[in-house]
C-alpha cells in the first residue's frame, strides 16, 4: 500500500516530472515504515526561493531550496474504546484510517543554483531534496554533527535504491 502525495508544481522555471518525485518519496516513506494509507503534500512554488519561511522557521536568513511541514498526529488509543463506534464481537474489522504525514516545499530555482555549485544535474539535487524533506517529516534532523551523519548515510541509502532505479 502506498502513501497518496499530492503534488503541484506552481512554477514555470524548470521542467520538472512530478511523477518521478512522487514515486520517489513513496519508495522513501515506505522503507521508513510509512506503508500504511496515508497523505503529503509535495509543491513547486512560483515563488523563487523561500525568503522569509526560512528565517520564521528556522531563525536563518536567505532563500531556502526545502522546507518540511510534518503534521504530528495523536496516538492512536490502544485496547477498546466502546464510544468510538469500534468494532465489535462479528462486526468486520474497521478500514485504516489514512495518516497525514505532512508538507514538504521544494523550490526548484534554488535547487538549480544548489545544482550547479554541487556539480550535479538538476535531477541529482531535486532527488536529494525529495529523500532529505521526507526525512525531515518523519523527525529526523541534522542540527548536531552525529544527527546529520546519519541523515545523510540514510539519504545516500534512499538514493541508491529508488533514485537510480527511477532514472535507469
Amino acid at each position: 500500500m502506498s502513501i497518496d502525495i499530492y503534488a503541484a508544481d506552481e512554477q514555470h522555471d524548470e521542467r520538472i516530472d512530478l511523477e518521478a518525485w512522487v514515486a520517489l518519496a513513496n519508495g522513501a516513506l515506505s522503507d521508513e515504515g510509512r506503508a500504511r494509507p496515508g497523505r503529503g503534500l509535495f509543491d513547486l512554488p512560483r515563488r523563487t526561493g523561500h525568503r522569509g519561511a526560512e528565517s520564521a522557521v528556522h531563525g536563518k536568513e536567505g532563500s531556502t531550496d526545502v522546507l518540511s511541514f510534518p503534521i504530528d498526529n495523536e496516538p492512536e488509543p490502544s485496547g477498546r474504546v466502546p464510544d468510538a463506534g469500534g468494532s465489535g464481537p462479528g462486526e468486520p474489522p474497521l478500514p485504516e484510517i489514512p495518516q497525514l504525514v505532512g508538507d514538504i516545499v521544494i523550490c526548484p530555482a534554488v535547487a538549480a543554483r544548489n545544482a550547479v555549485e554541487h556539480e550535479c544535474s538538476l535531477d541529482d539535487e531535486l532527488a536529494l531534496l525529495v529523500v532529505h524533506g521526507v526525512l525531515h517529516l518523519l523527525g529526523w534532523d541534522h542540527a548536531e554533527d552525529d544527527e546529520a551523519e546519519r541523515m545523510e548515510a540514510r539519504e545516500r541509502e534512499l538514493l541508491a535504491r529508488h533514485y537510480k532505479k527511477l532514472t535507469s
